[in-house]
């Protein structure tokens, strides 16, 4: 397969890139002779036209970028270099202090290696005067030291509030107030056609604002890394690059309409579509995450095909042809079945609003949280009908999702803070001892009782507190560093946290 047909979808964030300058032609009073009338507006010419951006008229974007751009932010952030390694701790070799470590190697002592640091930059959008930012969950994940730059020059530290790998979302916060911040629009109003701009830092560049046009809605590209990904994204021309990230996608009246993560692209680069996460989907997270430390997650309790499944597939498996979503399977304790709904069904409507595809429902009902009715329309035996849904959780009840507990997320593991004179023997500052492994996630790693957990993805930790503050915001894949008393070296151990969120089921 040759090279330039290979098609990537990249995330945005990064430290260095190739920098390309492209120019935007003005409209000028002759560029579309013949569509006008005598004191009337043209046809609706590509359907984004208006009284005021009307052929003729110089479209004219600096209201709403000079509006946006003072909470656009710079991200950088930091990982530090680490010594890991991954067997079992077996003691020192007595030939090593006569041989050196090399020696002890050969007789099957532990072989550690070092990770080098790692620096990348993204852009965040200020939510509100208090400090929250809003970014992309891959611009800050595992990152040590996150720094803030705004539009003015000042500089900040920054913590995570909360973030969700499904949708790609971190929110994290400054100190101080009157920041400036940028006001929700509305992505369901967005229109195919319609300008929008995006604004942030790309290519470690001071911020830059270009424009394009909505080309694609309720685009799913495969890119998000949580367990239960939810995808519908705006995709638009306005270029981006690595470290647009995070940033803010705006409509032409300088409100926030979605937020930028990822390009479609042969060589790494802008190539012409770039995809963001719609706001009303982000506003959701970002108030679940700011309130409950996590998303707040609904589902339905249906099946569906995925969106590449081939004809010949379909007809194996017995699917119909009919508008809207079709139902391959119910939860028999979900809310779909509960409220009538059987496999068969296409479901066509959440709200009033037309579902034509998967990633269209998922952006319909993560907006809601469990308990909440959505009104659900669906064809069976072409009659359309409609019922109410009462939607439950994962788990399937009516529940609030509360962030895990220490205790609950470790199966029962028996934790306790190092005493001053083990750490003092050890040559560390602090941490937890494992003291039982418990019947849990720790039992399924190679982690032996008496390992003194130091770090967590780089995060020094010394009190059960802290281990429990980075365990509760974490998704996925962690990792745990520390020292096994009486033996050399840093040992690393990964952790999958698991995690509830959306899936092909809905």
């Amino acid at each position: 397969m040759k090279l330039k047909s290979i098609l990537m979808v990249v995330v945005l964030s990064a430290s260095t890139a190739v920098l390309s300058v492209w120019g935007y032609n003005k409209f000028s009073q002759t560029q579309y002779a013949g569509l006008q009338q005598p004191g009337k507006l043209p046809v609706n010419y590509a359907g984004f036209f208006d009284a005021k951006n009307a052929p003729g008229t110089a479209v004219d974007f600096s209201a709403a970028a000079t509006s946006a751009t003072p909470a656009v932010v710079h991200i950088k952030t930091r990982t530090k270099s680490k010594q890991i390694t991954n067997n079992l701790p077996r003691g020192k070799n007595p030939l090593s202090d006569l041989f050196g470590d090399d020696f002890g190697d050969f007789f099957g002592g532990p072989r550690s290696q070092m990770t080098p640091e790692q620096r990348a930059s993204g852009s965040g959008v200020l939510i509100s005067q208090d400090g929250y930012i809003v970014t992309n969950n891959h611009v800050v994940d595992g990152a040590d030291e996150i720094n803030v730059t705004l539009a003015n020059k000042r500089s900040y530290k920054a913590t995570v509030v909360g973030a969700d790998p499904n949708s790609d979302i971190a929110v994290i916060r400054i100190d101080g107030n009157n920041f400036p911040y940028l006001v929700y629009g509305n992505s369901d109003e967005s229109k195919l056609g319609q300008w929008v701009l995006a604004i942030g830092y790309p290519l470690n560049l001071d911020v830059t604002v270009t424009a394009g046009i909505i080309s694609a809605k309720a685009r799913a590209i495969g890119i998000n890394r949580g367990k239960y990904p939810i995808e519908s994204f705006i995709q638009t021309d306005a270029a981006v690059n690595p470290g647009n990230s995070g940033g803010a996608l705006v409509n032409t009246n300088g409100e926030l309409i979605g937020i930028n993560s990822a390009i479609a692209s042969p060589t790494g680069s802008y190539a012409g579509y770039s995809y963001a996460i719609p706001v009303n989907i982000v506003k959701k997270v970002i108030n679940d995450l700011i309130k409950f430390g996590t998303v707040q997650r609904a589902f339905i309790g249906i099946t569906y095909p995925n969106e590449q499944i081939t004809d010949e597939q379909k007809k194996a498996e017995g699917i119909k042809e009919g508008d809207g979503i079709y139902v391959s399977g119910v939860d028999p304790e979900g809310a779909a079945k509960a409220a009538g709904i059987t496999k068969g069904d296409f479901v066509t409507k959440i709200n009033g609003v037309t579902i034509g595809s998967g990633p269209e429902l998922q952006d319909q009902v993560s907006r809601y949280k469990p308990g909440d009715k959505i009104s659900v329309s669906y064809v069976r035996n072409g009659k359309e009908y409609n019922t109410s849904v009462t939607l439950k959780n994962r788990s399937g009840n009516y529940s609030q999702v509360t962030a895990e507990t220490l205790s609950e997320k470790l199966g029962g593991a028996e934790l306790a803070t190092v005493d001053n004179a083990t750490a003092k023997k050890s040559n560390i500052q602090g941490g937890i001892v494992v003291k039982k492994l418990g019947t849990g996630i720790l039992k399924g790693t190679r982690m032996q009782e008496g390992f003194i957990i130091t770090s967590v993805n780089g995060q020094d930790v010394k009190t059960l507190d802290e281990l429990n503050k980075l365990l509760s915001a974490a998704n996925g894949t962690v990792r745990l560093e520390g020292v096994y008393p009486g033996y050399d070296g840093q040992y690393g151990y990964p952790l999958n946290l698991g995690d509830s969120g959306y899936g092909d089921d809905q």
